[in-house]
Formats: structure tokens, C-alpha cells, sequence
């Protein structure tokens, strides 16, 4: 067998250049060689806005990143180790880490778990409509609707309206939170917010325990005029009375037509530092204590005066991050949501068929078969929701009030700060923006490198 060499009679010519039926050559046009210069011409629009909008900043972000603050001078990397240095640019990478774990998860999990749940309910695509509805709305409308749910006054913030709602169900307020004895009164302060009598007291001596402070349109509607109590035998009688007369008039320590009994205030006798006797005062002020109370000081305890609540502090230091971080949760776990119930929806029905008739409860047929089959679908989710908080900005500006700003920090709204603020170095605000280019970096090739490996199956 003769094996013919290249250009010699035997040779078989390529395909693109064998004869057709009639004994034509023809030569076949390849898309990549002869028509390079139309793909080009096609691609050079993508190619300089790709390059005028993403290759130029970021080239010049990272070359005005090693420039002093006026732009002149060459800093070195100066402008790099005051990120690890600054007090507040630190709380803003604190701060970002904390987003990047926490947002991310809580959104996937409670959109996985909104997805599972509302899967074979007749109602569920109207709870996930609902649930997906606040990616219908922008951030800065988003930001200011929890800015009014974390208002600290519970008139006006949702959350301390529920706080004090429930706190309240289960410990009363006090009535009397800013009411204090005058100098003339029989009254002194005791510690710890209560007051005591001057004096021991004695059976049929009535007792007058007069109260400033307390604005007439706070007292209790149900306040009776105060009425001086009469004398009783073996008994201790008293007033408590609100010792203020609106419109002026009226004397100390004396119970006029015009003023209010305090209602439901405690009083207590107290002996050798213990209670012996309490009693609590009625509509028009007056109390009656038993004979045990006789030589005792009466006191009014600090219950009768403590600040009513007004709720969590939600933007305050300590929360104010878990409070945006809340508000984030609320506009993307629709979002995660959606995603997942489409991958749920593609899952092949007879595997989990036949794991519940192998005897798997839902539980197992959950954990070891839906969510590893979902794993995919729950990377895209993550991934994405990853790269979203790096950047967030819009929530934390908008929510977070001035004097707890920088408890709440990212490294986005620090780039703002730090370029575009009193006193605006663009240097370190470049070399923010690069720290954030390298926080992407590495998400975005996992998830290069997941498609790519998804793209082989």
C-alpha cells in the first residue's frame, strides 16, 4: 500500500478546494478570515463605549489612587494605608464584611424557603407577587419607608409602635413620669427616683402628699378633683394631689377646687427600710392605709415616676446596621424568591416521588434532594446578591441618621464621603473604588468559572 505524500499525485486536496460535479474548484469563504474587518466594524461601538466607560476609570481610578489630595504630587501608597488606618474607613470595611455574610444568606434562605413553602398552595403565586413586590420600588423610596418604620416615636415608626404595644401588654406604664415635690412640699427625695415623707406619720393626721410636674392634658381623663382626706381612727388617710392650678391661683400645700387627684399613684409605708403597708390612691387622690403603717414614713416608690417606653433604639449604634440590613432582606427576598421557584419548577417530579415512596419524609427529601439539586440555582443567587451589597449605598445614606452615619458605614457611601465631602480627597476616594474592584475580582471569577463549569455539563 502506497501512501502518497503531500503535493504528490495521491494527495487528496481539502474539502473547501475540491472539484464540484462539473469540475469547478470553488473556494469556501470563512466568516473569521475574509470577513474580519465587517465583525469590527460590528464590534467597534461595543469596544470604545466598553472602553471609554469601564477600561478608562478604572485605569485612572487606579492611577489617581497613588496621587496626593490635590492631584499633583505622587503619594505612593499612602492613600491605601490610611484604609487600614482611618477609624471610619475600617467601620466601613467591618461593615461590609457583615453585609457580605449576613445579607446575602438570610435573603437566600428565607426566599428558598418562601419557594418551597408556596410551591403546591393555590395562593402561592399571589404571596410570591406580593413578596417580589418591593424590588418594585427604588432604593431611595425603599430608604425612606424605613426611615419612618425605625422612627423612634411609636406615633410615627411602626416597629416602636409594636414594641411599646407589647411591652405595654405586659408592663404598665407609669402615669406620673416627670412629677417631683416642690421645696415647701412635705415630700423629699429618697434615691432612686422616689420620694419619702419628712416626717413619720400618725393615725387621724391626715397626710398631704402634693406633686408638680405633671401637664394637665397628661393626667388621667378619669381624674376626679382632689379632695382632702378626712381623719379615720386607727387608720392612715392622705392625699396625693396634683398641687397646680391651670390658669394660675391656688396655694401650696393646700388642695384647691381646681386641682386633680393623682389616680392610681402607690404609696407605701415603710418601716426600718421594709414595706409594711401599701395602698393606691383613688380618682380624687385619696388613700387609706391600715394601723401597721403608723410611725412609718410614707414613700412614693419610683415606679410612680419612671419614663414610659418609647421602644428600640433602632437607629441607634448598636442596630442600625441589623436595621438596614433588615430593609435589604425585605427588597431582595423576592428576588431570590423568583429565581429559586423557576429552578424548583425545572426539578424532574419522579426523583422526589421516589424518595417519598422509599419511605423519605419532607424534611429529608428537602434537605438531601431538593437543595443539592438546587445548588446551581442557590449560587447565581448568592453571587449575585454578593456583588449587590458590596456596592449597596442608596439604604445606608438614606437611613441611617447623621449622628450614627458612621456606625453604619460602607466602603460605597465612604467613597462618596471621601470624594465628594467637606473636605474631599479624590486620592483616598480612588483607592476605595480599587479596594472594591478587588472585593469584586474573586465573585466575579467563581462565577465565571461556575458557568463555564455548568457550560461543559
Amino acid at each position: 500500500m502506497t501512501t502518497a505524500t503531500a503535493g504528490g499525485a495521491g494527495a487528496v486536496p481539502p474539502a473547501d478546494k475540491r472539484p464540484d460535479e462539473r469540475g469547478r474548484v470553488r473556494t469556501r469563504r470563512s466568516v473569521t478570515g475574509t470577513r474580519r474587518v465587517i465583525a469590527a466594524a460590528f464590534l467597534l461601538p461595543a469596544l470604545v463605549l466598553l472602553g471609554a466607560l469601564v477600561v478608562y476609570p478604572i485605569v485612572y481610578s487606579v492611577y489617581r489612587s497613588f496621587l496626593d489630595q490635590a492631584g499633583t504630587g505622587f503619594a505612593g501608597i499612602d492613600n491605601y494605608t490610611s484604609l487600614f488606618t482611618d477609624d471610619t474607613i475600617r467601620t466601613a470595611v467591618k461593615n461590609n464584611a457583615i453585609w457580605v455574610v449576613v445579607a446575602p444568606t438570610v435573603s437566600t434562605v428565607l426566599g428558598l424557603i418562601f419557594a418551597v413553602l408556596t410551591e403546591r398552595i393555590r395562593w402561592g403565586t399571589a404571596f410570591k407577587l406580593i413578596v417580589f413586590m418591593p424590588m418594585a420600588i427604588s432604593m431611595l423610596a425603599a430608604g425612606i419607608i424605613f426611615r419612618l418604620v425605625y422612627d423612634q416615636a411609636p406615633e410615627r415608626g411602626v416597629a416602636n409602635a409594636v414594641a411599646v404595644g407589647v411591652h405595654d401588654t405586659f408592663a404598665a406604664s407609669s402615669g406620673f413620669p416627670k412629677a417631683h415635690p416642690l421645696p415647701v412640699h412635705p415630700l423629699k427625695a429618697a434615691g432612686g427616683g422616689s420620694f419619702v415623707t419628712k416626717e413619720p406619720v400618725r393615725a387621724g393626721s391626715p397626710v398631704q402628699l402634693p406633686l408638680v410636674g405633671v401637664a394637665p392634658a397628661k393626667m388621667p381623663g378619669d381624674a376626679e378633683p382632689a379632695k382632702a382626706a378626712t381623719a379615720a381612727d386607727g387608720k392612715i388617710t392622705g392625699t396625693a394631689w396634683l398641687d397646680f392650678t391651670k390658669g394660675g391661683g391656688g396655694k401650696p400645700n393646700v388642695v384647691d377646687p381646681k386641682e386633680l387627684g393623682l389616680k392610681g399613684i402607690t404609696v407605701e409605708a415603710v418601716k426600718d427600710g421594709k414595706v409594711v403597708a401599701s395602698a393606691t390612691a383613688g380618682a380624687d387622690g385619696v388613700f387609706t392605709l391600715p394601723a401597721s403603717a403608723e410611725g412609718a414614713e410614707l414613700r412614693l416608690p419610683a415606679s410612680n415616676f419612671r419614663e414610659p417606653y418609647n421602644g428600640v433604639d433602632w437607629l441607634g449604634p448598636s442596630l442600625v446596621t441589623p436595621g438596614i440590613i433588615g430593609s435589604y432582606v425585605w427588597m431582595w427576598a423576592g428576588f431570590a424568591m423568583v429565581l429559586i421557584a423557576a429552578g424548583l419548577a425545572g426539578l424532574p417530579r419522579e426523583l422526589l416521588e421516589a424518595a417519598r415512596v422509599d419511605g423519605a419524609n419532607e424534611w429529608q427529601v428537602f434537605r438531601r434532594i431538593t437543595v443539592p439539586m438546587l445548588a446551581p440555582v442557590l449560587a447565581v443567587v448568592l453571587v449575585t446578591l454578593m456583588i449587590n451589597v458590596l456596592k449597596i449605598f442608596d439604604l445606608v445614606f438614606i437611613i441611617a441618621p447623621g449622628s450614627t452615619q458612621d456606625d453604619a458605614n460602607v466602603l460605597a457611601l465612604q467613597l462618596y464621603r471621601s470624594s465628594f465631602g467637606t473636605d474631599a480627597d479624590l486620592g483616598v476616594g480612588s483607592a476605595i473604588a480599587v479596594l472594591l474592584l478587588l472585593l469584586v475580582i474573586p465573585v466575579m471569577l467563581f462565577n465565571i468559572r461556575r458557568i463555564r463549569k455548568e457550560g461543559r455539563r
